[in-house]
């Protein structure tokens, strides 16, 4: 690579950094302005995952439909329309206060919900975008570069998360959700006037049939169910962690620099992926990780203090780090062939799984052990807290959760000021948090079986190997 190609390659690179950080810093501020959400219209749980899950279900759709016509429509016009989207997902999101007043709860909750949606598409759009550009780029290290790719992430979860705690509680939602609006800025500057290349595939003449075809193999496949359940456990968590722990530490506040610091753990270490890699493989990396996710998510759910909670919560950052970036390493080295098709599928189908499953599932599960938690141990405290509406997931029994804005007001309240009923109330829904995050923990732990599965079959094939379209040495194979 020449120097021009390779002040463009990194300028490309950064840029896309910039963008997955907006992604970062949307998701960061928004779980840090769920609890407004909920007492300013009443949400329960379940409708605040349901917006969360919105945020994300069109991440993942954009993602699959944007990778099937990159090549094809070009990355440099897929990145205008990831621009125009984020502009527009600030609009519709901003008009959600007036529009509660003047029609209700229900055209509040449409107005977030789709501006989440507009959002998630223009995070998808740039996504399926960057991802093969930067396994493009950089063919001999895509692990690594595509870990250093998505430090974006926790970057803007860092931003995001200190915003929130500065002005939580101080500065109107409205102003802090708008702050993602910096970073898209600045890549749309960053990607004026760059060449883009197309993807590894279509730079090696591969047909689009043949793209296709490599979604015939078993293992690709069992990759995507993997992948299904990191994004259901990292990012479907995620939309959560801060608001659980603020709960268990008792500060909003607390729960929100918890979660800065395990992002500021994510952020360091995926610049430091590549040597890991280098030791233990792709796929032993990805085994550890989900060891530690298992665990911390376990040790969180049954923290009683401070220390516990942040030692449950570090093991838990480490787990979570590699994950999604070397997943999609994993699958670009053994099937390049795909080009952006694979990375993108892979990609997709966590966002889908994030959106449709892990928000709305960990909201619901809060709901439930939270609710039957409080109608066991105090039933008339129960009929004064329970939504006046219903919930459900999937094939899940209906249930009432508590409403938003009365369990928002026992959570702003000391514990010697609340009432005995409140305390009861209180008690609920910290169990509700706790046992979501417990139950939850089941993921992880079937994820590090199949990845040891994996590791399993690929010791028997001679051990792991990146593949190449083109043979550059002994240590290489050739994709046929």
């Amino acid at each position: 690579m020449d120097n021009g190609n390779d002040n463009n390659a990194k300028r490309l690179l950064w840029a896309g950094f910039m963008a997955i950080l907006a992604a970062g810093v949307g998701f960061s501020i928004r779980g840090g302005i769920l609890g407004d959400w909920g007492r300013e219209f009443g949400f329960t749980q379940s409708e605040l995952g349901g917006i969360t899950g919105g945020g994300l279900t069109g991440f993942g759709l954009i993602i699959l439909i944007g990778a099937l016509f990159a090549d094809k429509l070009g990355y440099g016009k897929l990145m205008i329309f990831a621009f125009i989207c984020h502009f527009a997902s600030a609009v519709l999101t901003l008009a959600a206060a007036p529009i509660f007043k003047a029609s209700g709860k229900d055209a509040a909750y449409q107005c977030l919900y789709w501006g989440m949606f507009l959002f998630a598409i223009g995070n998808g759009t740039a996504e399926a975008v960057v991802n093969p550009l930067v396994a493009t780029l950089f063919p001999k290290q895509k692990t690594h570069y595509l870990n250093i790719l998505h430090a974006g992430w926790p970057g803007g979860l860092i931003l995001g998360g200190l915003a929130s705690f500065f002005m939580v509680g101080k500065v109107k939602w409205e102003i802090q959700m708008s702050l993602f609006l910096i970073p898209v800025v600045l890549y749309g500057i960053m990607c004026y006037g760059r060449h883009f290349p197309k993807s590894e595939a279509s730079t090696h003449g591969v047909s689009y049939g043949s793209m296709l075809a490599v979604f015939a193999s078993p293992i690709l496949l069992f990759l995507l169910v993997i992948h299904a359940l990191v994004g259901y456990v990292e990012l479907g968590t995620d939309s959560w962690i801060s608001n659980i722990t603020g709960n268990i530490l008792a500060s909003p506040q607390n729960g929100l620099l918890l979660f800065v610091y395990t992002s500021a753990l994510m952020f360091t270490l995926r610049f430091f992926a590549g040597p890991i890699v280098h030791r233990i493989s792709p796929l032993g990396l990805l085994f550890v990780s989900a060891l530690f996710g298992a665990t911390g998510l376990t040790m969180l759910g049954s923290a009683s203090t401070g220390v516990l909670v942040v030692v449950a919560a570090t093991i838990y950052g480490i787990g979570k780090t590699f994950l999604w970036p070397t997943m999609l390493g994993v699958v670009s080295e053994q099937f390049p062939k795909g080009g952006a098709i694979t990375i993108g599928a892979i990609g997709g189908i966590g966002m889908l799984s994030a959106g449709m499953l892990g928000g709305p599932g960990i909201g619901y599960k809060q709901d439930y052990f939270a609710s039957t938690e409080l109608k066991q141990k105090a039933p008339a405290v129960y009929e004064q807290y329970k939504s006046p509406s219903e919930n459900s997931f999937l094939f899940f029994p209906k249930i009432q959760g508590l409403d938003g804005s009365k369990v928002g007001e026992v959570r702003g309240k000391s514990e010697a000021a609340r009432s005995e009923g409140e305390k009861q109330v209180h008690d609920a829904d910290l169990y509700g948090g706790r046992t979501a995050l417990k139950v939850t923990a089941a993921v992880p732990a079937v994820m590090a079986i199949a990845y040891l599965i994996l590791i399993l079959v690929y010791k028997a094939k001679g051990g792991y190997k990146a593949v190449h379209l083109e043979s550059t040495g002994p240590g290489s194979r050739k994709q046929a």
